[in-house]
């Protein structure tokens, strides 16, 4: 098991796809503990990961998944929830826009007493201890872009054209964070470090190769050298720059359903990197039939042209709320695929109703409609600072404008979408025409298209 992930990672062929299951916060629930529990008390949060890997029976396995515990230790708010883990409330850097970002000193950099490291270094040991033998553990580390945005807010979108040397001085600092937690994990027996950087699809490439190329090309180096594997992990529609991660040189990327899979493939065996996902979260793991979890994921192993270089993962941190009997489901067919082939080859999975869906009369509207499409803004980075952007234009513009949120956890949302044709999760429509997609808005852009929106619903 363990094994058969270290192959793939060291791109050999494998007799099958490694099967990681991202079962952060629905830990929790399989022994009926809140997210809070689960990300507090390490007694729970292993019994949790032990009962994962007793169900799932997976070939690599993430220990926590959390993306707030470098941020909360530098000085982030944090809000908690009892079915997602916590987001950040409070950007300590968040200042004018108008103001460079300041850079912390290095003396701020978490150390293993800080906030809820001990929490989690013991959580590793725990599972290492126990099934280290059979499993290849991940240790997952908020990557540098993303830890920025939670220490600046959404200004830092704006200080990318602005600040551009200041920027790239926070961004090192992350880093920095980021190879000091990577020792940590690495120490307590973490196989495969794991970069999960949101963010990084909600930027052009260019700003990737700008900012972003150096640091993470030093940072799976120096991993690398550590004597682990890597992964650099994104959520959203990274499409445009998985060549510009490639060429970092992580062991793997990872990557969710906003991406095609195949594609992103043939871009990543040309510089032999393997590729996990991808698995949609919602409309297939939460919303689904055990049957719909089956095809989808036999199906999927079956596209796949080369047996290597392919992991077999949900898109993301999987929801609290996943029926245990879907990611059953999903491992029964990523280990004996030929059996569950057979079980689903007949099954047709029921289409999307979208009958009772009622749009708007979008070019009658008396004042402008901003429509975020999230898959959840409490859980996802990247649908969190799309919303956020939308929150404060609203708070700028107040009763100038309408606001509102679709959430991809639910069903008549899912139908919204299908309907709307939503391309890609995050997305921002302003009088139902797509403005946004998989990136996130500069504040003074937005605010320009809301206006010229403003003025057009009052002719």
């Amino acid at each position: 098991m363990k094994e058969l992930l270290f192959r793939t990672l060291r791109h050999e062929e494998t007799e099958r796809a490694p099967w990681v299951p991202f079962a952060g916060v629905h830990a929790g629930r399989l022994k009926g503990y809140t997210a809070t529990e689960m990300l507090t008390d390490a007694g729970k949060a292993f019994e949790s990961l032990m009962e994962v890997n007793r169900l799932y029976k997976p070939d690599g396995q993430p220990v926590i998944f959390d993306l707030q515990i470098e941020a909360e230790c530098l000085g982030c708010g944090l809000t908690w929830a009892d079915d997602c883990p916590p987001s950040v409330s409070e950007h300590p850097l968040d200042g004018s826009d108008e103001e460079p970002p300041e850079v912390p000193c290095d003396c701020t950099i978490p150390t293993k007493e800080s906030g809820r490291i001990p929490y989690v270094l013991d959580v590793m040991h725990r599972m290492k201890e126990a099934v280290g033998g059979t499993t290849a553990l991940y240790g997952l580390i908020c990557g540098p872009f993303t830890l920025a945005s939670h220490l600046r807010g959404n200004n830092l979108f704006t200080d990318m054209f602005d600040f551009e040397d200041e920027v790239a001085g926070l961004f090192a600092f992350c880093n920095r964070v980021c190879m000091r937690m990577a020792d940590y994990y690495i120490e307590a027996g973490m196989d495969v470090i794991a970069m999960v950087d949101p963010l990084i699809s909600q930027i052009s490439t260019a700003h990737f190769e700008q900012y972003m190329t150096a640091p993470y090309t030093a940072l799976f180096d120096h991993i690398r050298k550590a004597g682990a594997f890597s992964s650099f992990f994104v959520c959203g529609d990274a499409t445009r720059n998985v060549e510009a991660m490639c060429r970092t040189s992580p062991d793997s990327i990872s990557v969710d359903e906003n991406v095609n899979l195949l594609a992103a493939k043939g871009i990543c065996d040309k510089y032999n990197v393997a590729i996990g996902g991808n698995i949609p979260l919602t409309s297939i793991m939460l919303l689904g039939t055990q049957q719909d979890n089956m095809k989808f994921t036999v199906d999927l192993l079956d596209s796949v042209p080369v047996k290597k270089n392919f992991i077999i993962a949900p898109g993301c941190d999987m929801p609290y709320d996943v029926p245990v009997e879907n990611c059953i489901g999903v491992a029964q067919a990523a280990i004996e695929t030929d059996a569950v082939r057979e079980m689903v080859k007949n099954y047709q999975a029921e289409e999307i109703d979208t009958s009772g869906v009622v749009l708007p009369d979008y070019a009658n509207l008396k004042k402008p409609l901003v429509e975020v499409f999230t898959l959840d803004s409490a859980q996802c980075a990247a649908c969190g600072y799309m919303m956020g952007a939308a929150n404060a234009a609203k708070e700028t513009f107040g009763d100038q404008i309408d606001m509102v949120e679709y959430k991809y956890i639910y069903k008549e949302n899912v139908a919204r979408c299908v309907k709307m044709g939503v391309p890609n999760l995050p997305s921002m429509y302003i009088n139902g025409e797509l403005k946004y997609r998989s990136i996130i808005p500069a504040k003074a852009e937005l605010e320009a298209a809301i206006k010229e929106a403003i003025a057009a619903c009052s002719k």
